[in-house]
Order: structure tokens, then C-alpha cells, then sequence
């Protein structure tokens, strides 16, 4: 009867948005990978080279960068890799210039040019507050980069072989172009206390340099800015009983859909958490537009970018901007939970349903958890 009530749902969903989106069947739902041993907070080859002190223009951060580039030109070789850099004075290094990078990946349809192709966005910070002195920022926002490299491992071959499907079908570039882009996105977090201009460093510049980068002439989207469909953004996940509300009225339908996955993944019992009430609610709505939590969809909203916005409300206080943010306070069901949302809800949108394998290897998996402190 649940499970009815959630197709039902769906499909008054569907008839609402005019929109191309394939939900994954139950089964597909059953057979997408967990994160496993790639979210070992000791070892796991995404998440554990993350947590680490990562301030703007320190080592740490350098040496996150170069994991982000390792990991892709090893196991995702296809995605493309560019930076965006800047530099900016802060009230802590006084008259010294900060640089600040921006990391941009994207995956298009290889027959389509860059103009062409609408992006759903993922999004998040990689840099970590200056203070207190070894912050980690476990939460904010290591594991929701790790979580963003997850979803995107996981519907790679799917999107291969979609593509491949659709050229050697001669039905490439008979709709619209869509593909994927990351952004992890430098200097989010205040060097001093969050103003407009001690904060949000990199995601000023970049939406400033994409609004004013054209495309070439003829193509669909006028700019990299408007070449983005979605601007979905994660932050501060990785705390038990997280409570996300719906932050604007327009993309409402596309918090409904994250709702709903997951609802079914819940439903049918392939979610490893147990918060008190659950993560996302489509009833639940915080529409408080440019004036509600400042975050880096700002400077892209304030360009008229559509804003899907992942952070609770309220923090998670216990740990939020604490030293105790680190690997040992993540709570791994839930961190693998929502990986396991946003990467269903990468493969619904990119419609991928029918090229994701039936039964993926290591597929809701348990991984063994690691508890020991974290040293640096």
C-alpha cells in the first residue's frame, strides 16, 4: 500500500513538471552500490584524504586538490578537469593576497559542444575554516565532496554506455544536451566572522567570470552560468537526524523527487539510518529566498540560477564549526544514506534507468566502521 501511494505520488509529480525524468525502478533502487570501504574514514580512497586541515593557500588544501585530480584522471578519466583561480585579500593575512581555487569536472555527451548541454550542478565547499587550530570540517564540507564523487563513480559506465547507445541509434542530438558538473568550490567559510566580503571567495569569482564568459555564437546556453540547469548544493551533511526543509519555491519539485528516493529507499529497507523523523520532507518548505541561510548558491542566485539547497535547519550545533567536526562524529548511515540519495536522484535525472547493472557488485554493502581519533 506504501509503495503505491509512492508511485501515485510520483506520477502526480511528473504530470506537474513537464520535465525529462526517469525514476529508477525498485529494483535498480536495490542495486546501487554503497560507499563502503571508499567512505573508511582511515583508509577509504575518497573520503580519508579529505579530512584534513584544508584553509585556502596551505598545503592541505593543495593536497586535496591533487587527491580530487588523482582520483578522477585515475578511476574517472572521461570527466573533464579545469580551475578557476583567484586571489583576494582577507582580514586575517592583512595586505597578503590568498589564492583560491575552484575545481570544475564535467561529463557531457561526447558528440555535443559545451554550449549545447544543460548541467545539473553538484556542488560543494572543500575548504575548511582557519579557526579553531586543526579543523577538519568533517561535515562542512568533506563528506558531502565525498559524497558528490560517490554519485558520480556510480553512474559513469550508465552514462557511457547511454551515450553509446543513443549515437550508434543515430538519436544523439535529437533532444536536449544534458551532462554533469562538480564544483568544489575554495574559500566558502570566513578567514575572520562571515561578511559579504569575508566569505564565499571562490563562489563570487567564479559566478562572476561565468557570467561574463559567452559562449560561441549560436550555441543554446548564452553562458557557462546559464548552462546550469540545477545548482544543487550540499552542506553540513554528515550529522545524525538531519532535518532539510525545501529553500525555494521554484525547485520545490526537485526536493519533492529527492524526498520521495528517500522515502523508497526507506520503504524498502535499503536505508542503514534511523533518524526520528526523515531526512526530507516534501511538506516541509523554508522558502526564504536570498535572504535565508547564506551559503555559495548566492552569487549564483543573485544571477538567476536555479538553487536545490542540501543543509539542515537548524545545524547540527554539536558539532558545526567545532573542532569535534572531524571523522570520528560522522555518522557513517547517515553519510552513506545520503549518498545513496543524491546518487539515485544523478542517475534520475540523467535518466539512466535500464544502464545502471542489475545487481552492482558490493551493492548495500555494510562497511565495517573505523572509531579511532583521527590524528594529523
Amino acid at each position: 500500500m506504501k509503495l503505491r501511494f509512492m508511485h501515485a505520488l510520483l506520477a502526480l509529480i511528473l504530470a506537474h513538471d513537464a520535465i525529462a525524468y526517469t525514476p529508477l525502478s525498485d529494483e535498480t533502487l536495490k542495486s546501487l552500490p554503497r560507499p563502503g570501504d571508499d567512505f573508511d574514514i582511515k583508509s577509504g580512497t575518497i573520503l580519508s584524504p579529505i579530512l584534513i586541515p584544508r584553509v585556502p593557500g596551505t598545503p592541505g588544501s593543495e593536497a586535496v586538490q591533487k587527491h580530487f585530480v588523482d582520483y578522477f584522471t585515475t578511476h574517472l578519466p572521461n570527466w573533464r578537469i579545469e580551475f578557476q583561480n583567484s586571489t583576494s585579500k582577507t582580514p586575517a593575512t592583512g595586505d597578503k593576497d590568498v589564492p583560491f581555487r575552484n575545481i570544475i569536472i564535467t561529463r557531457d555527451p561526447p558528440w555535443a559542444q559545451p554550449g549545447d548541454v544543460g548541467r545539473l550542478a553538484l556542488v560543494a565547499h572543500y575548504d575548511s575554516k582557519l579557526t579553531p587550530a586543526g579543523f577538519i570540517g568533517a561535515i562542512d564540507s568533506a563528506a558531502p565532496c565525498a559524497m558528490i564523487i560517490h554519485a558520480v563513480k556510480t553512474v559513469d559506465d550508465a552514462l557511457m554506455k547511454k551515450w553509446a547507445e543513443m549515437e550508434k541509434e543515430g538519436t544523439n542530438g535529437l533532444e536536449e544536451e544534458k551532462g554533469l558538473q562538480i564544483l568544489f568550490l575554495d574559500g566558502e567559510e570566513a578567514f575572520l566572522s562571515w561578511t559579504s566580503t569575508d566569505s564565499l571567495y571562490g563562489s563570487r569569482s567564479l559566478a562572476e567570470e561565468w557570467e561574463s564568459t559567452p559562449h560561441t555564437a549560436l550555441s543554446t546556453h548564452r553562458t557557462a552560468l546559464s548552462s546550469i540547469t540545477l545548482f544543487l548544493l550540499l552542506d553540513l551533511l554528515g550529522s545524525a537526524n538531519p532535518h532539510v526543509p525545501s529553500y525555494f519555491a521554484t525547485t520545490h519539485w526537485a526536493y519533492q523527487y529527492m524526498a520521495l528516493i528517500e522515502a523508497r529507499l526507506r520503504t524498502l529497507d535499503l536505508a542503514e539510518s534511523t533518524p526520528q523523523e526523515p531526512f526530507l520532507d516534501g511538506n516541509r518548505k523554508s522558502f526564504g529566498g536570498r535572504f535565508g541561510i547564506q551559503d555559495d548558491h548566492l552569487p549564483f542566485l543573485d544571477r538567476g540560477v536555479e538553487i536545490l539547497h542540501m543543509i539542515p535547519s537548524p545545524f547540527p550545533t554539536e558539532v558545526w564549526h567545532r573542532i569535534e567536526d572531524d571523522g570520528e562524529h560522522l555518522d557513517m548511515p547517515t553519510v552513506e544514506d545520503w549518498a545513496q540519495i543524491f546518487t539515485a536522484f544523478v542517475a534520475e535525472w540523467m535518466d539512466l534507468e535500464g544502464y545502471l547493472p542489475a545487481n552492482a557488485k558490493g551493492a548495500n554493502v555494510k562497511a565495517k566502521r573505523i572509531t579511532s581519533k583521527t590524528e594529523l
